[in-house]
């Protein structure tokens, strides 16, 4: 069987079960675009740039069932996509990198765009692929395929050269696509071992991370039947319904909302499920792990790297936590509902809600009024989209996230300008539920440009820039040390003029008077399929639980001639001024 390898990769990406690509077309793929074109099951995005792309393919692949591909030009597209698929790859989500290369039967030297693409893709991709022969198209896009998916997720290379794509060559017989199963169980010893340490635990608690995305029922039954509190990472936050009365909130140390610190003042046992324990997560690594950890994990790489773990796990939390739990109700009977801890949470939770809403905005928005008005205006399934900055904490502390897999957020990466263009790949993911995107003026101007993809394909989106005219995050980490905030004020946007330039509707938002009806408006819009763009005039003047405790965290490990050094410079131009 003759065909181009345009075709052939057609064919592998719909036995795949791939609905979008996303990129634009260039000189070496212009024929797999046109096969695309002909595909009855993929539709080919175009999107303003390779970077929003990489971002779009990487929420799809978060919120869906189909790995979110790339189809781009080697050299400039490639390195414009290069954030995009590094966020993938420090987050643990699949993605297809397919990349035009250069032509192989001709013996020229320096074609256009020609580069090591391999060598660039290394650092941040599971695997690369450089495919040479017609025949192997189709087997390699499979094997990739495999590779993103299996073990802990990842993004991977592929390069299919514009020759091959072009011109018709043998296939040979064509593979048909087997979904692979799951792993195998965990080692009954290790079960045990978790077990018995639990049985044992007087105060046990839950730390739950993006690897436990698709485990809701069984980390559920789990705390309810230990009556364990559970926390979560920050790119776990969706993890566990906040509506749930074991919810803390994301964190458990020093840098944590009060009712995740005090629930786990004390605790002596940790189950910790798909979490590397990485510093946002632990909040600069400021968190006291209690010595009978149990870790599990996907990748074993993880395992018994920044805490020791008594009984450590390398499985997928899918096959692991049915085995755990099922050998815990076997073990033990349920506890009975700690009215005590929950109501303590519930407190907590109260309380520092309180401060906020006490808190004097001087005529700004409150953020804590301000989610609470989104979340009242939205479903429960709802998706939150969130960049990277001081909105990703304020979102993490006061947005209640009341659905799993219903909010993503960038974190080991930590790509500012992921969310406008993620936001597509969230509405694509999710077509019949509402999408909001939290975003900084920051990183609003980063992509924003990218909300056009939006327009073109009628997504109804809501985009809320959070506008103070400060890098915030960075500028709050600037203020008390420097007093003063280098590079970090923005040259004013004209939010209103992005939005007429992309054809999205504008609305603003200027005090907490406003929220519900501006709120009811945007929603209203997005219905109709046209995005929207709400400026809000957020107030930062307090700081997140998370700042707060980072700073004090990173402060209390300096030595005192470091500290010395550090307070007497602050005062010294606070006085000076």
């Amino acid at each position: 069987m003759k065909k181009t390898g345009a075709w052939a990769a057609r064919y592998a990406l719909e036995q795949l079960g791939i609905r979008y690509t996303f990129g634009i077309p260039g000189v070496q793929n212009t024929e797999l675009y046109d096969e695309l074109n002909n595909s009855e099951s993929i539709t080919p995005m175009l999107v303003s740039h390779e970077g929003g792309g990489a971002f779009m393919a990487d929420a799809l692949s978060r919120l869906s069932d189909t790995v979110g591909t790339l189809v781009v030009v080697p050299a400039a597209g490639l390195t414009h996509a290069a954030s995009g698929i590094g966020e993938a790859f420090l987050d643990g989500v699949p993605m297809l990198v397919i990349c035009g290369g250069v032509r192989t039967d001709v013996p020229w030297k320096f074609q256009l765009h020609q580069m090591d693409l391999h060598q660039f893709m290394k650092g941040i991709t599971k695997a690369t692929y450089l495919i040479e022969r017609h025949e192997d198209i189709v087997p390699t896009l499979f094997e990739a395929y495999r590779t993103a998916t299996s073990g802990e997720p990842g993004p991977v290379f592929i390069e299919l050269p514009a020759n091959l794509q072009l011109f018709p060559g043998e296939l040979g017989d064509l593979p048909h696509w087997t979904a692979p199963v799951l792993p195998a169980p965990a080692a009954v010893s290790q079960i045990d071992a978790a077990v018995a340490l639990l049985q044992k635990a007087k105060r046990p608690g839950f730390f739950v991370g993006w690897g436990a995305r698709d485990c809701l029922a069984e980390v559920t039954a789990l705390a309810e039947h230990l009556q364990a509190p559970v926390s979560t990472t920050l790119q776990g936050f969706s993890m566990f319904p906040a509506s749930h009365p074991l919810h803390t909130g994301f964190g458990f140390g020093p840098a944590a909302v009060p009712a995740a610190r005090n629930a786990f003042a004390d605790c002596d046992v940790m189950l910790a499920i798909g979490t590397r324990f990485g510093e946002i997560a632990t909040g600069s690594f400021g968190v006291t792990v209690p010595a009978q950890l149990i870790h599990i994990d996907i990748n074993p790489q993880t395992l018994n790297v920044n805490y020791p773990a008594q009984v450590a796990i390398a499985g997928d939390a899918r096959v692991v936590l049915p085995q755990l739990l099922a050998a815990l109700r076997q073990a033990m009977p349920a506890q009975a509902v700690n009215t005590g801890l929950q109501q303590r949470i519930a407190a907590d939770k109260k309380a520092y809600r309180e401060s906020w809403y006490a808190h004097d905005s001087k005529g700004r928005v409150n953020p804590a009024r301000f989610f609470d008005a989104l979340r009242a205006a939205n479903p429960p399934e709802a998706v939150t989209v969130v960049d990277d900055g001081n909105h990703t904490y304020l979102t993490a502390e006061l947005m209640p996230i009341l659905s799993a897999k219903s909010a993503i957020v960038p974190t080991d990466f930590n790509a500012m300008g992921y969310s406008v263009p993620a936001a597509i790949g969230a509405k694509l993911a999710r077509p019949d539920v509402p999408v909001n995107c939290i975003v900084g003026d920051g990183c609003f101007r980063m992509t924003c440009m990218e909300i056009i993809t939006a327009t073109q394909y009628r997504l109804g989106l809501v985009y809320y820039v959070f506008c103070d005219g400060e890098l915030s995050q960075i500028s709050q980490a600037q203020e008390i040390p420097y007093n003063r905030k280098p590079c970090t004020v923005l040259a004013t946007v004209l939010i209103d003029g992005v939005a007429r330039a992309v054809g999205a509707h504008y609305l603003k938002v200027s005090s907490d008077a406003e929220l519900a009806p501006q709120i009811a408006a945007a929603n209203a819009v997005a219905a109709t399929g046209q995005p929207v763009i709400v400026e809000v005039s957020i107030d930062y003047s307090k700081r997140t639980a998370f700042t707060e405790g980072v700073v004090k965290t990173n402060f209390q490990r300096f030595t005192l001639a470091q500290k010395a050094r550090a307070l007497s410079r602050a005062l010294l131009r606070k006085v000076a001024g």
